[in-house]
């Protein structure tokens, strides 16, 4: 999305878990790994997926189901997930930014997934500490609901297909405030995948830790992780003791070892549709209505630790 590195901000709103999604790590150097074609491939069709049981995966190891969404109700099930109002996405300095709202235009479940959608309002609406915006999104996370340190995450998700820039939708994890201080929550960000229609082809995974939010792909951040825009997407995340492992479609993305003490955490899961900023910034071709669609949520513990 830009040479910058993502800079997160927190904040306090009535004791409610805040974020404000800005810049991304260094998406400038990624087309110059797509003109390379160093992309891994593999998607996935719709299909039915087994459930979240204790199962034993291809690593051999033995998990316990601890949380799961099926999305299989009528609407968002409140005792697991918490709705973020009142931040922005893209860019507050300039007219592009959504203000994150809590309304069932923009968050609903039907027909076994979950639907986030980011759209423009005819008129402008009020952001509290923010000019009125002209985009509102939803944001929704496991904030005093549910939090896990170390295990296993699994989420399938699908994003609006679209070439054009403007659109960002994150897979994250937070560290949960009743256990990590507020000054050393940031460093402890990871994202599990984050998507850019700039890139349409493209997920990126960045742990931000000590190194802050300088990408050393290999190491914090991954390139070439292939998941296409429009079709559905498997992603997992693996965080053990001593590493972090990230797939995208049965393809391992990312694989970090460097024991940092940032990520050793509890940590809650956030779902996003964000707006885009820089050179992934909102255009007259930006594809809105924008949606992100969820099949399932599923988290396990190691049933050895």
């Amino acid at each position: 999305m830009t040479d910058a590195p993502r800079d997160p901000e927190t904040g306090s709103g009535g004791g409610a878990f805040v974020r404000m999604l800005r810049s991304a790590p260094a998406l400038v150097a990624i087309g110059v790994m797509l003109t390379t074609g160093a992309v891994f491939s593999g998607r996935l069709d719709h299909h039915a997926a087994p459930t979240c049981l204790p199962d034993e995966f291809a690593d051999g190891q033995r998990w316990i189901c601890t949380f799961h969404d099926e999305f299989d109700g009528q609407a968002l099930d409140r005792t697991k997930w918490f709705v973020q109002t009142g931040f922005v996405t893209g860019n507050p300095n300039t007219a592009a930014y959504a203000c994150t709202v809590d309304d069932p235009k923009y968050i609903s479940v039907s027909g076994g997934e979950l639907h986030l959608t980011m759209d423009r309002v005819p008129n402008p609406v009020p952001c509290t500490g923010y000019a009125d915006s002209t985009y509102e999104s939803p944001s929704i996370s496991t904030y005093h609901t549910f939090s896990q340190q170390y295990g296993r995450i699994e989420v399938r998700s699908r994003v609006t297909a679209t070439p054009a820039p403007g659109l960002q939708e994150s897979l994250w994890l937070w560290p949960d405030d009743r256990y990590v201080a507020k000054a050393d929550q940031a460093k402890g960000e990871i994202d599990i995948s984050e998507q850019y229609s700039l890139y349409p082809e493209l997920a990126v995974p960045f742990l931000h830790g000590k190194r802050g939010g300088n990408p050393v792909p290999g190491v914090n951040t991954a390139w070439a992780c292939a998941a296409a825009r429009g079709v559905w997407n498997t992603f997992v995340f693996v965080s053990t003791p001593t590493s972090i492992t990230i797939s995208v479609n049965g393809k391992t993305c990312l694989h970090n070892t460097d024991g940092d003490p940032a990520f050793h955490q509890r940590y809650i899961m956030v779902l996003t549709q964000a707006l885009g900023v820089t050179n992934n910034a909102p255009t007259p071709k930006t594809t809105i209505p924008a949606t992100t669609d969820i099949d399932y949520v599923r988290m396990w513990k190691s049933a050895t630790n």
